[in-house]
């Protein structure tokens, strides 16, 4: 009776003792799953290898500014393999970015470089926003230090990063995809008067014959400047490849692109095009007349604040 007793004991402790590593195994798998999605996303083989993407950042000075940098600081904080070339326009590195990027953790993957947009080039408040030139000398300067500074020899791939676009975190695993000596394209929501402007491919999807752009469909390449990533190594192969103010409006993106590529070798990324992971939003113009106000008697919202 008693051996009987004990064996029952004995298999009850045991079942127990199953039950409960099962469910810290179900647990740790269900904590682990963001995890596992993360290696999904950018394993590119065997290794999981993966290719550094360097985000170039224009940016310049407005009660808009640091918002629009920490929403995209919560994204390089997710992405691994992410390293961020932010370029002010401004004679000088500003606190404000500095600050930033060491509060974000974000101070050993990025550098901050600065160059002033000429007087002549600065847009006018009367300008539509299609017609501004921003960015052009500081895609340069990045593009600078990315030849100078980082070794042609690496596997690596530039991707022109807006700070007031919109991007999902997936994107960056299909940037990670594109291949040497490629420009890869996908599609852009809310752009060029679209829901989304995006490749036309070929019925296999493996060429792009075509895009579905309304504004000046003549262009070589009708897209926006987040519809596409360059592989590194192509800028070396180039080294006269650069942003130009001698260009018609509206074509910065064609011309640059021209100086690297062809339509026929363009590599359609995010699922051959089916896709929308990047949005070309913009943050409204903040309406500050009550600081207006405040000001006229001397005083800020923002005294000893950094907003």
């Amino acid at each position: 009776m008693l051996e009987k007793y004990s064996t029952r004991r004995h298999f009850f402790i045991l079942f127990s003792i199953f039950v409960f590593f099962l469910f810290a195994f179900y647990n740790c798998a269900e904590d682990n799953s963001e995890d596992r999605l993360m290696r999904t996303t950018y394993a590119e083989d065997a290794d999981n290898y993966l290719p550094k993407i360097y985000a170039i950042t224009p940016t310049y000075a407005r009660p808009e500014q640091k918002a629009e940098l920490t929403r995209l600081s919560h994204v390089f904080r997710l992405v691994p393999n992410l390293f961020w070339i932010i370029v002010e326009d401004s004679n000088i590195s500003t606190p404000l970015v500095e600050h930033l990027l060491r509060r974000a953790g974000l101070a050993r993957r990025s550098i901050t470089l600065h160059v002033k947009t000429p007087d002549a080039y600065i847009p006018s408040k009367k300008a539509p926003y299609w017609s501004q030139s921003r960015g052009v000398k500081q895609r340069n300067l990045g593009l600078s230090w990315l030849r100078n500074c980082t070794d042609s020899e690496e596997r690596g791939i530039v991707y022109f990063m807006d700070d007031d676009n919109t991007y999902s975190v997936e994107l960056f695993g299909e940037i990670s995809k594109t291949r040497p000596g490629r420009v890869a394209v996908w599609p852009v929501g809310l752009v060029g008067t679209l829901m989304a402007e995006r490749p036309i491919l070929n019925i296999n999807r493996t060429k792009v014959i075509g895009f579905n752009a309304v504004w000046r469909r003549d262009r070589s390449f009708p897209i926006d400047m987040a519809a596409f990533a360059i592989s590194k190594d192509l800028l070396f192969l180039h080294p006269e490849a650069k942003f130009s103010y001698d260009v018609e409006l509206g074509f910065q993106e064609t011309e640059f692109l021209k100086q690297l590529t062809t339509r026929q070798e363009l590599q359609p990324l995010a699922t051959r095009s089916r896709d929308v992971l990047v949005w070309h939003t913009r943050t409204e113009k903040t309406k500050l007349t009550g600081e207006e106000s405040l000001r006229k008697v001397g005083q800020r919202s923002d005294q000893d604040l950094e907003v």
